[in-house]
């Protein structure tokens, strides 16, 4: 993290000094800087391992533990360069601003990916006021809540099923149903951070942007993109997508503009062929939604197009948590029903089970109490506020240690 502000404030300053063609040079040099050290701590061995198998070489993995968050302060390093490089942001003469910038604790390890230009001037003058943190203490308490009450419990009914697809051949329900809670459990867990990031932030002054809009509400898939990680792909479309051309392009570029930002989409959450398959899948439904349906689905009620968005989303993250391609194979085909005769074994058991947890996740993925869940001050809230938090204390503390899924990237 050193060597990161020390690389983008120095190649920032240095931009920001420069008015000639010469401030290409230290752009390419933070922007060699920082995927080098994204490369060597998360997809080295990744590399090493497919190139041996490739060129049936023994090449030795080395022991490299990963920083815990460098895929975010990477991007944000980056951010501040670019944004200066192409005007949205002026260079920081002191090393602490960027110091501040790119450690700023509350969103460091899962994000939300926070861009220079939308937080430069904070980091010089903030409003620090009792209204802003007492709107950020509630705003935690939602996150925090989302994580210990939602999260967890859909966690332990994805992992109880995913790991059944070990040993076992489940049933098209359970496959569907284990699919459902990863579903659940991915939007919470990172909600929930986005959530608790947002709610510090606005503690100590900061203003970070939403990083996600009820996405499960979404019509296409094109629409959940737009919900969904809001952050990382607003972070792809400025600084990739449209430097490549955008849609600004013909027929066969504009594809090759999206192959390229959802294949680093992919590669961006983790060295496994799993990622970059995720990337590559929801790549194709955008491409079939751009250029093939488009024309086609004006007219079908809007019912058909939630489920429709809904099961292939839910496809989407099995392939995106299945990080060995045969059991991957295997989950897909019993969602399929073509590996188990009987397509209601044991479904009874979980909807018995976790009725509640059922029926509190999909009321809270749908926006229905969108004014609850962004921190509302008013009196009536407030006591629920404190009795969440309470709660959620005690389970953390019966409780055992269950990270956030976004810690690993």
């Amino acid at each position: 993290m050193v060597v990161s502000i020390l690389t983008n404030y120095l190649c920032g300053y240095i931009i920001g000094i420069t008015h000639s063609n010469k401030r290409r040079i230290p752009l390419l040099v933070a922007i060699i800087i920082n995927l080098a050290m994204l490369f060597y701590y998360k997809y080295l061995n990744f590399f090493t391992a497919n190139v041996s198998d490739l060129l049936h070489l023994s090449l030795k993995s080395k022991e490299i533990i990963m920083p815990i968050g460098i895929s975010f302060f990477t991007f944000q390093g980056l951010s501040y360069v670019f944004d200066v490089y192409m005007g949205n942001g002026k260079y920081k003469k002191n090393p602490l601003d960027i110091a501040l910038y790119i450690a700023l604790f509350p969103q460091l390890i899962a994000g939300p990916i926070v861009r220079y230009e939308t937080i430069a001037n904070s980091i010089e003058s903030r409003d620090e006021n009792m209204d802003r943190f007492t709107y950020g203490v509630l705003r935690f308490i939602v996150g925090f809540s989302k994580k210990l009450l939602l999260a967890n419990k859909f966690g332990l009914m994805a992992d109880e099923i995913f790991a059944l697809n070990k040993h076992y051949s489940i049933s098209p329900s359970i496959a569907w149903f284990g699919a459902f809670a990863y579903s659940l459990q991915i939007y919470f867990d990172f909600s929930a951070y986005s959530d608790m990031a947002i709610g510090l932030g606005e503690m100590f002054g900061f203003k970070f942007l939403e990083n996600f809009n009820y996405p499960y509400i979404s019509k296409s898939i094109t629409e959940f993109w737009r919900r969904w990680h809001i952050s990382l792909g607003t972070w792809f479309r400025d600084y990739i997508y449209i430097p490549l051309g955008g849609n600004k392009v013909n027929k066969t570029h504009h594809i090759f503009n999206m192959f390229v930002v959802w294949f680093l989409t992919g590669f961006w959450h983790g060295a496994s062929w799993n990622f970059i398959l995720w990337g590559l899948y929801f790549f194709v439904f955008l491409v079939l939604e751009k250029y093939i349906f488009a024309n086609h689905v004006k007219n079908i009620p809007a019912l058909f197009k939630h489920v429709y968005a809904l099961i292939f989303i839910m496809i989407g993250w099995v392939i995106f948590r299945t990080e060995d391609l045969f059991l991957l194979k295997k989950y897909i085909l019993a969602m399929l029903c073509l590996n188990s005769p009987d397509a209601l074994e044991g479904i009874f058991y979980y909807l018995r089970e976790y009725y509640l947890e059922i029926f509190w996740g999909i009321l809270f993925s749908t926006g229905l109490f969108k004014n609850f869940e962004l921190g509302s001050k008013k009196a009536g809230f407030l006591l629920i506020y404190g009795m969440l938090f309470i709660l959620s204390v005690m389970v953390l503390i019966t409780g055992s240690f269950n990270p956030f899924i976004y810690f690993r990237f």
